[in-house]
């Protein structure tokens, strides 16, 4: 069972979950919306010969949660803030969603700080049209995930909702465990998610104004390509065979959240690739 800590910086807390019996470096990091928790079946499975720790990012989950500065720019420097209390120069990174751009922005500026990148469903890799910010307020409305978000009147409405999601088909107890972690009782009394909306507006801001990809990248990678996920179009696919110099494609099980949704094949493949590149 992983081990909730925290770090200080001058600015926020950073909260994490903890996986500290085997060694190599191994950080992983959710997606918009999620928490550490995503990742404890993975975690679990890997525990033995990895050294693994899952921040809550800025704004999710136990974090702390501004009211501004949501910059990749600040979210990188938070992670190796973290590396450097855990005296990792550097690790292999798991990320999800919107932090495989992430991941990708990372590996330009400070490429000695990944061993190798596991990208899952990754998405708005390249910079967006300015015009396209009008259309956030829909973008909001238009995402599942964000449904997740509230207010609701009570716990079980909020429940109710989740269960018609993506990410908790199934509604395993895995599923149960991470939606009861993401949510709290509001001061009015309403439950909603702890993901905040600044910190939503911030992402969205920073995902439209800095591009994923400007150079070439030599650090070994994996696109795990969800059979129902978001990147079913070459056309999708393409930037990352172009940038990425040592890239592999790897289809999995499951929708945009295969790590809940079908873990065991997730967990699997991940570790497959890992084995490679100890």
């Amino acid at each position: 069972m992983p081990v909730r800590q925290t770090l200080s910086k001058p600015d926020i807390q950073i909260s994490y979950l903890e996986w500290n019996q085997g060694q190599e470096p191994l950080l992983l990091l959710h997606g918009l919306g999620d928490h550490a928790l995503v990742w404890s079946s993975l975690g679990d499975y890997l525990a033995a010969d990895y050294h693994i720790v899952a921040p809550d990012m800025r704004g999710h989950g136990q974090s702390s949660k501004p009211e501004r500065d949501y910059s990749f720019e600040s979210a990188i420097a938070d992670l190796e803030a973290l590396m450097d209390h855990l005296g990792w120069t550097s690790a292999h990174i798991v990320s999800h969603s919107w932090t495989g751009k992430l991941a990708a922005i990372w590996a330009r500026q400070n490429p000695k700080r990944l061993r190798s990148i596991i990208l899952v469903d990754p998405i708005f890799i390249w910079k967006m049209p300015s015009l396209f910010r009008v259309t956030f307020p829909m973008l909001y409305r238009f995402l599942p995930f964000l449904k997740s978000m509230g207010p609701f009147v009570s716990y079980e409405e909020a429940e109710q909702q989740a269960q018609q999601l993506k990410q908790y088909q199934g509604w395993s107890s895995l599923q149960q465990q991470v939606f009861q972690a993401g949510i709290e009782q509001k001061l009015d009394g309403s439950w909603g998610s702890k993901f905040t909306i600044a910190a939503r507006d911030g992402i969205f801001e920073a995902v439209m104004q800095v591009p994923g990809f400007t150079i070439p990248l030599d650090t070994p990678a994996i696109f795990v390509q969800p059979e129902q996920g978001l990147n079913r179009q070459n056309w999708q696919i393409q930037p990352y065979k172009t940038y990425l110099k040592n890239l592999r494609i790897c289809q999995v099980p499951g929708n945009h959240w295969p790590f809940l949704t079908q873990p065991e094949a997730f967990n699997q493949t991940v570790a497959a690739f890992l084995a490679e590149h100890r």
